[in-house]
């Protein structure tokens, strides 16, 4: 990883803890697989800290965390010192800056996330990436808004249709109709998920290409 290149720290806290179940460690399993810069570690109390360099790893974590439900999201933009650390806890730089604000303005935001570029960034370039970051943020908003309403059933459908199955293959597979796995599939909004990660992911990496600043012409 370049020092100069923007990462994304990802922050998720537990909503609701106080009055509900520890879900870390539900969580943390769920994101173990996934090959970030830096995996996933609690932080403190009920909240879960990573860092990816990849934007689609970044849709993954949102993904998975939503289909658990009850997790509040930050995402910070910005570099990190470099060398990278073993830990996350121990990793120092604006994108986790950013993160901190981030899972702040999560708490006001329709769906519990908020994305967030380092302050510190150049003024030259602040702007752009600002509004790159809102374009971000809003349709991660709009995916979190449509794999929310998936149900149980209606996610065990799209694992085996994402593992190539079938209609007919996943409908013997969950032993029902035909008729009520389309009936699932169309409620579990398949492809309106996939194009929107798709979409995410498109407006996560523009983050990452905004261009410095003109040097000075003297």
């Amino acid at each position: 990883m370049k020092p100069e290149t923007f990462t994304f720290a990802i922050m998720a806290d537990q909503v609701a803890s106080r009055s509900a179940e520890d879900r870390v460690p539900a969580a943390l399993a769920a994101l173990a697989d996934l090959p970030l810069a830096l995996a996933f570690e609690r932080t403190a109390g009920d909240e879960i800290q990573g860092l990816a360099s990849e934007p689609g790893h970044v849709v993954e974590v949102i993904t998975r965390l939503t289909r658990l439900d009850g997790w509040r999201l930050g995402i910070g933009v910005g570099t990190v010192e470099t060398p990278l650390p073993d830990s996350t806890r121990a990793a120092r730089g604006g994108a986790y800056l950013a993160a901190r604000a981030a899972i702040t303005a999560a708490r006001r935001a329709p769906t519990g996330l908020a994305v967030a570029v380092d302050a510190a960034v150049g003024a030259g370039r602040y702007g752009e990436l600002t509004e790159r970051a809102r374009d971000a943020e809003g349709a991660l908003w709009l995916l979190r808004s449509v794999l929310g309403r998936r149900s149980q059933e209606g996610w065990e459908l799209v694992d085996l249709l994402d593992q190539g199955l079938s209609n007919a293959q996943a409908a013997a597979r969950l032993a029902v109709s035909p008729s009520a796995v389309s009936q699932r599939l169309a409620r579990s909004a398949r492809q309106e998920g996939l194009r929107g990660a798709e979409l995410c992911v498109r407006l996560l990496a523009r983050l990452q290409e905004a261009p410095e600043p003109a040097g000075d012409p003297r």
